[in-house]
């Protein structure tokens, strides 16, 4: 029987798991996760007002309860917790699937400025991940600069430009939802630094946002028109192409007077944040200009826009485990086919799947073949792998080392408490905010 360890329980992991109880009858699986609630990304990441896409919750929980599966949350894995050598010694084999974890910087002057942030903080505190601070995002900001053109910075966008009518059904924690209906954000700039047809995120998501009741979408016409794309998209692939002819519409359109704007901005590169009363004021931009190669270079001419809050969203990175190599220059794990590898030789027992694997690339879809290639690589070793005398449960080695896991009783317990209050605030489902209040609720379970 062999006896594996996922650490991490967004959808790599899941898909890890899944792979592995599919393919192998016999296999028994422990989901580890440092959080006391599974889904990664999907309860993390999704913005709230995605609710078919985080119906995908539904899709993981089924290979979380099987039969063969056990989820064991509030489990660090690496410094301050159970060690990598550790996890080895207790299972047959180790799959991370533990993500990329932190963002991309931009470099330049006053990034580090009261009123900067990284989108990923914004989306962890409206998304209520236990370690999000409530920072103050909106407090007193009128105008928002959201850096980048990917999904990520549309979702950010289209939340500064929500009201509270439409957050209010979501699962928004409560603080955040206050927080965010008496912002006065009423003008958002989503600024990328190359044309609308190298931009990231999808038509769909692009779509969204001149569907917002309450908002109204600009872009202006002479930045497409720099685009070498803009004058004969016909060529692009089939999201580039709907991309451009949807921010055409939008170049066409009249204004509306709506009471929030949204402009998106391109052929426009960040190279300082000037301060303005002890915080960021505004975003310095140098326009560029294609370069005839895929990227830009640029003029030497510059253009300020006002902002009191600034969110960058230029990509995420993966972070160093204690334990695991690491490569620094691609923020990933060196593998082969996802086996581990140690100083170029494969580390037998250690696999990884997902963005700590391939880096931050592709959707929630990517990670299906990308967990199915680490699986059946860790099944060709499984002749190997169960020579290794592993006959005690993990879970009773764990408790007697102080390791008290939060097991799927604790994280339905958990849910049930999110229920609750939200019917106490007259809403559906409100996501718990912090550690406490979360671990108190698993802790209802027993």
């Amino acid at each position: 029987m062999l006896r594996v360890a996922v650490v991490g329980s967004g959808p790599s992991g899941v898909y890890s798991a899944q792979t592995l109880v599919q393919q192998d009858p016999a296999v028994l699986v422990d989901v580890l996760d440092r959080l006391p609630c599974p889904y990664g990304l999907v309860r993390y990441g999704v913005a709230p007002d995605h609710e078919k896409i985080k119906s995908l919750q539904n899709n993981l929980r089924t290979v979380l309860e099987h039969e063969r599966v056990r989820f064991l949350g509030g489990v660090r894995v690496g410094a301050g917790g159970v060690p990598a050598a550790r996890l080895r010694e207790l299972y047959h084999a180790v799959v991370y699937c533990v993500g990329a974890a932190t963002d991309r910087h931009l470099g330049i002057p006053g990034e580090d400025l009261p009123g900067s942030f990284s989108a990923t903080e914004f989306v962890s505190w409206y998304s209520a991940h236990p370690d999000a601070v409530a920072d103050g995002f909106v407090l007193g900001a009128r105008s928002a600069v959201v850096i980048g053109v990917g999904n990520v910075a549309v979702d950010v966008t289209r939340i500064l430009a929500r009201g509270p009518a439409e957050l209010s059904p979501t699962d928004m924690p409560q603080a955040a939802l206050t927080a965010l209906t008496a912002s006065r954000v009423n003008a958002i700039h989503m600024v990328g630094r190359r044309g609308s047809s190298q931009a990231r995120f999808t038509t769909k998501e692009l779509r969204e946002l001149g569907a917002l009741p309450g908002a109204e979408v600009s872009v202006a016409p002479d930045e497409l028109a720099l685009d070498p794309a803009y004058v004969d998209p016909s060529a692009l692939p089939a999201v580039q192409r709907r991309n451009v002819e949807v921010l055409r519409g939008w170049a066409a359109e009249p204004p509306k007077g709506l009471p929030r704007r949204i402009r998106l901005r391109f052929f426009l590169r960040p190279v300082e944040l000037l301060a303005d009363g002890g915080r960021v004021g505004a975003v310095r931009f140098e326009r560029t200009l294609p370069d005839g190669r895929g990227g830009v270079t640029g003029t030497g001419r510059y253009e300020d826009i006002e902002a009191q809050l600034v969110l960058r969203s230029v990509g995420y990175r993966g972070v160093p485990l204690e334990g695991l190599p690491f490569d620094p220059a691609t923020g990933t794990v060196p593998h082969l086919a996802g086996r581990v590898m140690r100083g170029g030789v494969v580390a037998p027992g250690e696999y990884v799947a997902g963005w700590i694997k391939r880096g931050p690339t592709g959707v929630i879809g990517t990670n299906r073949p990308c967990a199915k290639e680490t699986v059946l690589s860790l099944l060709e070793d499984a002749a190997v792998l169960v020579r290794k005398d592993v006959r005690d449960d993990p879970l009773v080695a764990l408790r007697a080392e102080g390791v008290e896991p939060v097991e799927w009783s604790g994280w339905r317990a958990i849910e049930r408490a999110e229920a609750e209050l939200g019917a106490s605030l007259g809403r559906g489902v409100v996501k718990l905010p912090d550690w406490e209040s979360l671990l108190a609720a698993a802790r209802g379970a027993s």
